[in-house]
């Protein structure tokens, strides 16, 4: 059983809305840290977003405003609500949990990805 699936990837033209979706089978509820991850053709992975212990959203600036991380309340699924996407924010999405816990977030499980593609 692959602990983290993401969906809710697609093509959408810029200015456009997507709703991301991990579906943690197991692990949420043990998780210390959940959060999205984005890479870029040719670029380095980047933290997009993440969601603390205690519940608190933490967003990379670049995507400030644009973006919301959300959890259900059985922490089984967290979503990443994308509006006003840009060409920019063209890459494969991540997410990823913390269940080992420390001084700050440190992902041990990673999903396999969803595509997100904007065009301009």
């Amino acid at each position: 059983q692959v602990p983290l699936v993401e969906s809710g990837g697609d093509s959408v033209q810029a200015g456009g809305s997507l709703r991301l979706s991990c579906a943690a089978s197991g692990i949420a509820y043990r998780a210390y840290c959940m959060a999205w991850f984005r890479q870029a053709p040719g670029k380095e992975r980047e933290e997009v977003a993440h969601i603390d212990y205690f519940g608190s959203a933490h967003y990379a600036v670049p995507i400030e405003g644009r973006f919301t991380i959300s959890q259900d309340n059985a922490k089984t699924y967290w979503y990443l609500q994308m509006n006003s996407l840009n060409p920019d924010d063209t890459a494969m999405y991540y997410c990823a949990a913390d269940t080992r816990g420390g001084d700050s977030c440190d992902y041990n499980y990673w999903g396999q990805g969803t595509q997100v593609t904007v065009s301009s």
